[in-house]
């Protein structure tokens, strides 16, 4: 399993939110290019980058900052936020980013999600946020009427490769993963998929490796790192087994 260090973009800043509020924003750089490269000296191996601004506006606007990334640091960039469109997925490869991830666009547009499966087969990943087991969209502003876990298996059985499973109920909060989840969505999954939300210590990460599908790929951490509770090197260890 990888270790995925977030760096989520806010007003231009690296900042972590509580429970997906954008009321509740944390700065921890004011430049998103600082944190990319902390991470890449500590030894990430992949970078997880979501443009806020993007994700509640419907469209990009962080994309130079993504740009400015991907120019100083040699490592693979996941980017979502604002991706509802074929030209926002186009603009955001050239901005650098190895893979996009689509939230809402793939929970609302079925059509779109099949054009982009078509053309970049190897470069969308779909994340699947939840609140009590119901998927959330819009930035993780609105929640629907979709079971989380039956997204899952539907966003597989249309060709989705990789997909991203968060709780934002415990998302920037630090209280533990929802190891609930993790085993759940790997019995109803058969594709690798990432997990995202609530890791707040080694005792956690070293958790989610002792009760990991098969499947789990890696795990996103965000505010842990920024608060030193451990290094990227500590992290990716526990996740290693060592």
């Amino acid at each position: 399993m990888k270790l995925y260090p977030a760096i989520d973009i806010l007003g231009g800043k690296a900042v972590r939110l509580r429970r997906g509020s954008y009321d509740e924003s944390t700065v921890y750089e004011d430049s998103p290019l600082a944190a990319a490269l902390a991470w890449e000296q500590a030894g990430a191996r992949v970078l997880h980058v979501v443009d806020l601004d993007g994700a509640r506006s419907g469209a990009p606007v962080n994309l130079a900052s993504v740009a400015e990334i991907t120019a100083a640091v040699d490592l693979p960039l996941q980017l979502g936020g604002g991706l509802r469109s074929e030209s926002a997925v186009d603009a955001a490869l050239e901005a650098g980013a190895t893979s996009v991830i689509l939230g809402t666009a793939a929970l609302q547009n079925s059509e779109l999600l099949d054009q982009l499966l078509a053309r970049h087969p190897d470069n969308v990943i779909v994340s699947v946020d939840s609140r009590a087991g119901i998927a959330a969209v819009a930035g993780w502003e609105q929640s629907g009427e979709i079971d989380a876990l039956s997204a899952l298996a539907a966003l597989e059985q249309r060709g989705v490769q990789r997909l991203i499973v968060s709780d934002i109920e415990v998302d920037g909060t630090m209280e533990g993963p929802n190891l609930e989840q993790i085993v759940a969505s790997g019995e109803v999954l058969s594709i690798p998929f990432i997990y995202s939300g609530g890791v707040g210590t080694l005792a956690d990460l070293e958790a989610i490796a002792a009760s990991a599908p098969p499947n789990l790929q890696g795990v996103i951490v965000g505010k842990a790192l920024y608060d030193d509770a451990f290094t990227i090197a500590q992290a990716q260890a526990a996740l290693d087994g060592v």
